[in-house]
């Protein structure tokens, strides 16, 4: 007799960094919601840098704490490190960086599960969904249990076949030697979803009391308190170092004298790595005129001696494996305690998802994280959250909700996605966001906390602070552009202690403060607030003011993308008749079934004259007809 394990508004398949987003969304909206696990022991598990955040990847990890998501409460509770990257750079690209305690993280995310309403968490591995007129009806396991549901959301990671290889050792395995999911993917293939097959490395973790930190470069987190979560009140003071090494000449020629011996090389490994975070053999073969490469000592917990030796993904022969690290400085005499691998796994074509991540060939379905091609547990999570969002406003008969581009990362990355596909492991860069200087760590809140809060993410009590913040910001910048700085010598006092030049005449606060050398503090002690201002106000003020002329010409330019994006297409537009497109771009267009002109313009393949083409139509009401006739 077949076992019914129950009915739910929504199941979440796998509890990595999607699937727990997905699932506690979901269930936070007031969804009942299941998550279906293969092993409850790696809830929220890091198979490879025990990290959260950097360049761009930090700011999504803000942005989902704005919203509502769990992150980054996650990563304040369980760090060891924390520091703020490109400090001496523009505000467009800095981003914080946390080291995580890859245990902790773990349990405090299964912990927050296990507590949360409308929510449960079980074991048990999806083989097929039920599927009734192109609508998913539930899921049937290994075990061949069936459980129901208005929506599905599959977070596989890189479990879909996954293969692990170690030189010229390959097995059927998950990340760390977890059990795979190998019928689901050839199921997604039966139902006609497009896959591809991708690759991602991880490098050995090493003993840290073999290690000699003498012959290293210490790496501290901030001595300033650093929080993603704008929730987070209490902080972790007690920091521990990440250590700075280098490759040298002898590392380089025991890896080019083993490349015959690398999976990499010799035909074994098919799937396609990740460009921006390459293996080291590949490192050594495309950039060989580098003397060396850095190579960071990663702490992966407070109660482990396992380090992480980020920047040595590999999967060299365990024997090569050991002969590179005895060639590091501070490495002479280490001990492996686990080796690098490669993994290769099944991903799914995200031209085939709608903006909302649902499947366009499946009602109901959705998918998120690696699944979808993209690398890092932070897009994961972006991704999970608002997939577990959409599913249960699928199943509450409301509307997704759909990040524009200059709204958030989170808008990039999935826009991206499902316009432009990817041939490799996707990574969020702050080059892919032509917004970025709207789209800072900084304000993630300003931008998304009204949508947090209306969908039931956001609590009453945090709005409330969020609306007083806005309020103290807006004052604060009315009043400097009212207050006038006479030229006093103890004005110019301020002013030479800055670098700037000397005042001439009176001036209003915000003209000082656009001055690059003039900061707020400076401004601060020629015109005091009225009352104490957070330091978080203070930093939104000189940011707005300062940027305030570039900022105002990309919101320019993002009023004029959203006309662009108010020129609705059909999802059943038929291209096929729409006369003077390019035989491309007809290809293109119908394959990703643009919601908007503007997404149309951002497919590969569609030339300008192909969007002159629609817009004609659409401004002489030609795409109605195109559609009635079709």
């Amino acid at each position: 007799m077949t076992y019914h394990g129950g009915d739910f508004d929504v199941i979440v398949i796998g509890a990595g960094h999607a699937g727990v987003e997905a699932g506690l969304a979901s269930a936070r909206m007031g969804a009942n919601t299941l998550i279906l696990t293969l092993n409850l022991d790696a809830v929220a598990f890091m198979p490879c840098n025990p990290s959260v955040g950097g360049p761009a990847k930090g700011i999504v990890v803000r942005e989902i704490d704005a919203l509502g998501g769990e992150m980054a409460r996650n990563i304040d509770k369980t760090h060891i490190q924390m520091r703020m990257l490109n400090t001496g750079k523009g505000p467009a690209v800095r981003a914080l960086r946390a080291q995580a305690d890859k245990f902790l993280y773990q349990h405090e995310m299964k912990k927050t599960i296990e507590e949360t309403e409308n929510l449960l968490l079980r074991q048990g591995m999806v083989e097929r969904l039920i599927i009734e007129n192109n609508e998913v009806k539930g899921v049937i396991t290994q075990t061949g249990a069936t459980y129901n549901a208005k929506a599905v959301v599959i977070t596989t990671g890189t479990y879909l076949r996954g293969k692990v290889i170690i030189g010229d050792l390959a097995y059927e395995s998950g990340p760390n030697n977890q059990q795979p999911s190998v019928n689901l993917s050839y199921h997604l293939q039966e139902l006609g979803f497009e896959m591809v097959r991708f690759k991602t490395g991880t490098p050995p973790r090493v003993n840290s009391e073999s290690i000699d930190y003498s012959k290293t470069e210490i790496q501290p987190g901030d001595d300033v308190k650093r929080a993603f979560s704008y929730e987070t009140t209490k902080f972790i003071t007690d920091q521990l170092p990440c250590w700075l090494t280098y490759t040298n000449e002898d590392t380089h020629n025991i890896i080019n004298n083993n490349l015959h011996r690398s999976p990499m090389y010799s035909g074994m490994i098919e799937g396609t790595g990740p460009r921006y975070c390459p293996s080291i053999e590949d490192k050594i073969v495309r950039f060989n005129d580098k003397p060396r490469h850095q190579i960071f000592l990663e702490p992966e917990g407070r109660n482990t001696k396992e380090v992480y030796v980020q920047g040595l993904s590999t999967s060299l022969p365990e024997d090569v494996q050991g002969e590179i690290l005895k060639t590091i400085p501070g490495l002479e005499n280490v001990r492996m305690m686990r080796s690098g691998y490669a993994i290769e796994y099944d991903a799914i074509v995200p031209t085939q998802l709608w903006p909302s991540l649902e499947t366009k060939m499946i009602t109901g379905l959705f998918t998120a994280g690696q699944i979808n091609g993209t690398s890092g547990y932070e897009e994961a999570a972006g991704q999970g959250l608002m997939a577990g969002i959409n599913a249960a406003r699928k199943v509450q008969e409301k509307e997704s909700i759909i990040l524009d581009r200059s709204e958030a990362y989170i808008g990039v990355l999935i826009d991206d996605l499902v316009t432009k596909g990817t041939n490799e492991p996707y990574r969020l860069l702050t080059s892919r966001a032509e917004y970025r200087l709207l789209l800072r760590h900084d304000n993630a809140d300003l931008r998304l906390t009204d949508v947090g809060f209306n969908i039931g993410l956001i609590s009453k009590e945090r709005y409330e602070r969020f609306i007083n913040k806005k309020e103290e910001i807006k004052a604060e910048i009315e009043r400097l552009e009212n207050t006038i700085i006479k030229v006093t010598e103890d004005v110019q006092n301020v002013m030479e202690e800055a670098g700037a030049a000397l005042l001439k005449d009176a001036a209003h606060a915000s003209t000082l403060l656009k001055r690059p050398e003039i900061k707020y503090e400076h401004i601060e002690r020629l015109s005091k607030p009225n009352h104490n201002l957070d330091e978080d106000v203070k930093e939104q003020v000189e940011i707005q003011v300062k940027y305030d002329g570039y900022i105002s010409k990309q919101l320019e330019q993002v009023e004029r993308l959203k006309k662009m994006e108010n020129k609705k297409l059909p999802e059943d537009l038929d291209y096929s008749v729409i006369k003077g497109l390019a035989m491309e771009a007809r290809q293109k267009l119908a394959e990703v079934r643009p919601l908007s002109v503007a997404q149309a313009s951002r497919v590969s393949g569609v030339n300008p004259s192909d969007v002159s083409v629609l817009l004609v139509y659409l401004e002489q009401g030609k795409l109605k007809r195109v559609e009635s006739n079709a």
